[in-house]
């Protein structure tokens, strides 16, 4: 049971499904080899890297053309707000670069001042524009949307048009994951019975906190729900805790603010 797993066991799992993240204004072209190196571990790999679209096609020569480290890239990224054909013309290069997995900002102030349209729009365009296998991850930027019902319904929507994961945040505000966000999107999977994943964002710090997380999921769902297919962490400095715990070092101190 996911309640009863040890620190170790939480941790190796949690490595599993990290789409480990940098994100930053100034990332380099040294800081993504950095990234590619750090994404295998002698644990074992994350699920995936999630970097700049600009930064793809170099993430892509380093790992190889069939990487068990999947290549994320994100659009629309971090504002929101930008033309559909923009997004999608973003979406079609980032995957002509090679990446693996698109994370979508959905129009998240639009739909705030009550057009849902724009999001279902926006989702479906770039739905089109992902042959499969690539997978769409759509972020709903839930420490803005704030209200539980708006969460809920940009969930169910998000669903609807055909995302593959519901992501709570970019981790460019200041309110990114919480529980109580995760319990509502979770719950909205579950009721509408299809196979989507979900990832929360940013705040996700220490294996502690990825427990909560992955206790929730559990709970929601099954002890054995989450994995690579239906769930992520998306996460910055997740994974220096992650090998402390594995390697037998003093984890990082702290816990999660909610």
């Amino acid at each position: 049971m996911m309640l009863e797993a040890s620190n170790r066991q939480i941790a190796a799992l949690a490595l599993s499904l990290l789409d480990l993240t940098d994100l930053t204004d100034d990332c380099t072209p040294e800081a993504i080899e950095k990234l590619c190196a750090s994404a295998r571990t002698p644990h074992g790999h994350t699920a995936a890297i999630c970097i700049w679209p600009r930064f793809v096609a170099q993430a892509r020569s380093i790992l190889g053309p069939s990487s068990t480290v999947k290549i994320a890239t994100v659009v629309n990224f971090p504002s929101g707000n930008l033309p559909v054909e923009t997004v999608v013309a973003e979406t079609q290069q980032a995957i002509a670069d090679g990446a693996d997995e698109i994370d979508l900002v959905i129009p998240y102030r639009a739909f705030m001042a009550g057009d849902e349209q724009a999001v279902r729009t926006m989702i479906s365009a770039v739905r089109e524009a992902c042959p499969s296998p690539v997978l769409l991850k759509t972020i709903l930027e839930t420490g803005e949307l704030k209200d539980r019902g708006l969460i809920h319904s940009a969930s169910h929507i998000a669903i609807q048009e055909g995302a593959d994961f519901i992501k709570t945040s970019t981790g460019k505000v200041a309110v990114n994951a919480t529980l109580e966000a995760a319990d509502i999107m979770l719950t909205c999977i579950r009721e509408s019975g299809r196979k989507v994943g979900f990832k929360p964002a940013g705040g996700v710090r220490t294996v502690g906190d990825a427990r909560l997380y992955l206790n929730l999921a559990a709970t929601i769902h099954s002890p054995d729900w989450p994995m690579p297919s239906t769930f992520r962490f998306g996460a910055s400095s997740l994974l220096g805790d992650i090998l402390s715990v594995l390697e037998g070092r003093e984890p990082i101190a702290g816990a999660m603010a909610y």
